[in-house]
């Protein structure tokens, strides 16, 4: 049994397997990510060098399919309902960051690339805001692992809290979107929560994303690097595309609940393969300081955000 494991080719089988039982629909999204990090934990990933370039494109092409189950005047009201949250928080760990950065003494680099990621959308913020400051390899390395694996802690946390403060759907969308870090997590607890809340939490997500704009903007300034380009999520404006074509087009409403299934399958396999790109050496490089200041501002976060929800929403 030990030599089968070992193979090389017994490894792909296994992987193959695993990704084909995370399309099915008696998967969630948390048992999907829970199979990633065991099968890294216990086999390793034999697809790690090259999986990275299709975990975004996958989470994207997910995306997109979930705004065909929405129609244009839910995704208004979401994002108007999440505006003032999302610009309250984003501010406010972006302010705390700087000043728990220099009280811990983090290299600044390293504690920006946290607080950006915490307070817009994780990876990608991350991935946006990089080519501007340019941090070395492992600061960038070390801000990515702390934000997945606090994202992946919260794609099972965020239900059982919302379960036991019985949280309406439309409490708990607007929650994830402001509370958990990278959109692969905020969709996968939404979708495990109900679809009301997979369609507020998606829509709000992805409205706080283009925060990335103005935000690199400032970055360029405070960093003083005007050279840099910013990276634009372009597919969230396939995503708003979307949501046109399935108000306006009934064509695309007979089709819309065989898309929106494809594209929750989707979404598990790219937590699937998020959780297969983690590993306890991975987690081993995690420093205490890093570590510390990344989980305080996720509580300010979260904390504040759901006080907010529960007594002015």
């Amino acid at each position: 049994m030990k030599d089968f494991i070992s193979n090389e080719k017994s490894k792909k089988l296994i992987f193959l397997l695993l990704a084909v039982i995370c399309l099915t629909p008696i998967i969630s999204s948390p048992i999907a990510l829970l199979f990633g990090f065991i099968l890294a934990v216990c086999i390793g990933n034999p697809f790690e060098k090259s999986l990275h370039q299709y975990i975004h494109l996958l989470l994207q092409i997910s995306i997109v399919g979930l705004g065909f189950g929405l129609k244009l005047n839910e995704a208004l009201e979401a994002g108007k309902s999440g505006f003032i949250l999302t610009v309250i928080s984003i501010v406010t760990v972006m302010v705390l960051g700087y000043f728990i950065g220099r009280a811990f003494k983090l290299e600044r680099p390293l504690s920006y690339l946290i607080s950006v990621g915490t307070a817009i959308c994780g990876g990608s913020a991350i991935a946006a805001t990089s080519p501007i400051i340019k941090p070395n390899t492992k600061q960038t390395s070390l801000a990515l692992a702390i934000i997945f694996t606090l994202n992946s802690i919260a794609l099972f946390v965020y239900p059982a809290i919302g379960h036991i403060l019985s949280l309406t759907q439309e409490q708990f969308g607007l929650w994830c979107a402001v509370g958990i870090h990278d959109t692969s997590s905020v969709v996968g607890a939404a979708s495990k929560y109900g679809n009301e809340a997979l369609k507020i939490a998606t829509t709000v997500k992805l409205a706080r994303a283009l925060w990335i704009i103005p935000v690199s903007l400032v970055t360029m300034f405070l960093f003083k690097n005007k050279e840099s380009k910013i990276k634009i999520p372009w597919f969230i404006g396939y995503f708003i595309l979307a949501i046109l074509l399935n108000t306006y087009f009934p064509f695309f409403n007979r089709l819309s609940s065989g898309i929106t299934l494809f594209a929750k399958s989707g979404l598990n396999l790219t937590l699937f393969f998020i959780g297969s790109t983690l590993s306890i050496q991975t987690l081993k490089t995690i420093g205490l300081k890093p570590l510390a200041m990344a989980v305080f501002l996720w509580s300010i976060i979260s904390t504040g955000s759901l006080l907010f929800i529960l007594n002015f929403d």
